[in-house]
């Protein structure tokens, strides 16, 4: 069974913004909450935490979930040319959504971990975060497939990865 949304809710717009991207990515407490309702976070964050790589907060941050994967392949060995892969696999698991929820399965987020808590292991914020997420899937495709290609090589035979 494919992923279909529990709501009709479009994910929260807070990645399109610096300042609700670096909430998402640091998972920043304070703030955090106001900025998922829609309101002004407290206080602006500066950087951006990549695996246990931090950057400043720049124009050319990642700010969607497939322009922060697309930036985090190199820190797994992947040239460029594996997102293709990678966008395929997750537009047909999530729609690239931190928040999909597959009921059948219990599958969740981005990658469609099941259960989804084992993603905790990249992040306390696992539930929201999509570079939590982000991260834990591509770890977990590196283990168990090699590449994002692999991925979806598996993902079209077997209808899952």
């Amino acid at each position: 069974m494919r992923f279909r949304p529990t709501t009709q809710r479009k994910p929260a717009r807070l990645a399109l913004t610096a300042a609700g991207c670096a909430l998402a990515v640091t998972g920043i407490a304070s703030g955090g909450a106001a900025a998922l309702a829609g309101a002004a976070p407290a206080a602006a964050p500066t950087s951006i935490v990549l695996d246990s790589v931090t950057r400043p907060l720049t124009p050319a941050t990642p700010r969607t979930p497939t322009q922060i994967a697309r930036s985090m392949l190199a820190f797994f060995g992947w040239p460029a040319a594996q997102f293709q892969y990678l966008y395929w696999l997750w537009s047909r698991e999530s729609g690239w959504n931190p928040r999909a929820y597959n009921p059948a399965s219990g599958a969740y987020g981005i990658p469609q971990a099941v259960p989804g808590s084992k993603m905790a292991s990249a992040g306390p914020d696992w539930r929201t975060n999509p570079v939590t997420q982000i991260r834990w899937g591509l770890r977990y495709i590196k283990q168990q497939y090699g590449s994002p290609h692999a991925a979806w090589n598996h993902e079209i035979r077997h209808g899952w990865y």
